[in-house]
């Protein structure tokens, strides 16, 4: 293959419409709008807008917010963790925590932190270090034998990411 014969699919780049270009256009003259009224003319915005009644948006009433102060976790099942192990994508003789995790791909991102649940079952013995884990997470690691670390992650380490 040579660089001239490269070529896009046919059908992936679509020609922007030309408006008002003249009556052979198709688009030409009014360019699609029609014949007078609000909407043919520029700067119209009027997207919520029912002919003066008042708009569905506005009828309905307000509903829920928005918590700033919450924290949004990455959540991991022990069965994951296990699972992961079984791959040898994660080692079960070193301590696991957040950026072990993110390297071994069960997590995406860390975001507020990772959050342990007890979903799954585990055999092998592992050392977790974590921001959070339910109870029941904790004592089905600890009945395995190893050890999960819950500590809340730093507000100054946090800002950073």
């Amino acid at each position: 293959m040579k660089l001239n014969e490269l070529a896009d699919n046919p059908g992936a780049a679509k020609k922007k419409k030309r408006i008002g270009r003249g009556p052979g256009s198709g688009t030409g003259k009014t360019g699609g709008r029609g014949i007078k009224g609000q909407t043919s003319r520029s700067g119209v915005a009027i997207k919520g807008f029912e002919g003066g009644q008042m708009p569905l948006h506005r009828r309905l009433p307000k509903r829920g917010f928005n918590n700033l102060s919450s924290k949004s976790y990455a959540v991991v099942n022990l069965g994951s963790i296990q699972k992961f192990v079984d791959a040898g994508k994660l080692d079960a003789g070193q301590p696991i925590d957040e950026a072990a995790l993110v390297a071994s791909g069960l997590v995406r991102r860390v975001k507020d932190g990772v959050r342990v649940l007890a979903k799954g079952e585990l055999t092998a013995a592992v050392n977790l270090n974590v921001t959070g884990a339910s109870k029941a997470a904790v004592e089905a690691v600890a009945a395995k034998g190893g050890s999960l670390t819950v500590a809340p992650k730093p507000e100054a380490e946090a800002a950073t990411e």
